[in-house]
């Protein structure tokens, strides 16, 4: 499969695979329980394989000091305001100190590279995900974790920008939003700004070129 660099060396990009999404118990915003297992699930079998092909694995997680970082975003003010918003606890969802900030245990290796900025959907805006890619030869991104149409879909957009090749992992992904949100996300990036496959098709691929430890 031609990705469009010569020699792909990737790494997997695992967005808010945290307790505030995938643990019912604590999650602020929680995707549907059975979903959440089965994206921890699938996670864990791709990232596992990457780990021993010595492909990187880094976690991003949204975190904020104090709901005013959230705040002074207008469109989220009002998803507060609505009762029936799936972003309703908007607010409350990841500040400082919170359990939902913790990456999934069965996801988390200490090998593993963590960038916890985050505070907007795209990855790259304000955090040094692209400064540590760079740093280590990263040119292909493997991007898993939630949600599909805002966070998953903003940062592979923005990776695309940057010139990255970027692969969604598309069992690996999914959405509070529901499944249309999901499907819709999807084909906006296979459309224009990435490849969407399944981790059978992922693993199929020599993805591990050599980058700086």
């Amino acid at each position: 499969m031609n990705l469009g660099v010569d020699t792909p060396r990737a790494a997997i990009v695992a967005i808010d695979c945290h307790r505030g999404h995938l643990d019912p118990s604590v999650a602020t915003m929680p995707v549907a329980a059975e979903v959440a297992d089965r994206v921890v699930a699938a996670n864990k079998r791709l990232m596992d394989a990457a780990r021993a092909r010595g492909i990187p694995v880094i976690h991003i997680v949204t975190r904020y000091r104090d709901a005013e970082e959230i705040r002074v975003n207008p469109f989220w003010r009002t998803r507060a305001e609505d009762p029936n918003a799936t972003r309703k606890n908007v607010l409350r969802h990841n500040l400082d100190g919170m359990p939902g900030c913790t990456i999934m245990p069965a996801l988390h290796d200490p090998a593993d590279r963590i960038v916890d900025t985050k505070k907007r959907y795209d990855c790259f805006l304000a955090t040094d995900l692209e400064f540590h890619l760079r740093a280590h030869g990263i040119n292909t991104l493997i991007l898993t974790g939630v949600n599909t149409n805002s966070c998953v879909l903003a940062t592979t957009t923005a990776a695309n920008v940057r010139d990255f090749a970027v692969i969604v992992a598309t069992d690996c992904v999914d959405t509070m939003d529901g499944p249309e949100a999901h499907e819709a996300g999807l084909l906006c990036i296979r459309a224009a700004f990435g490849w969407t496959l399944t981790t059978d098709e992922i693993l199929a691929l020599d993805l591990s070129g050599p980058a700086t430890a």
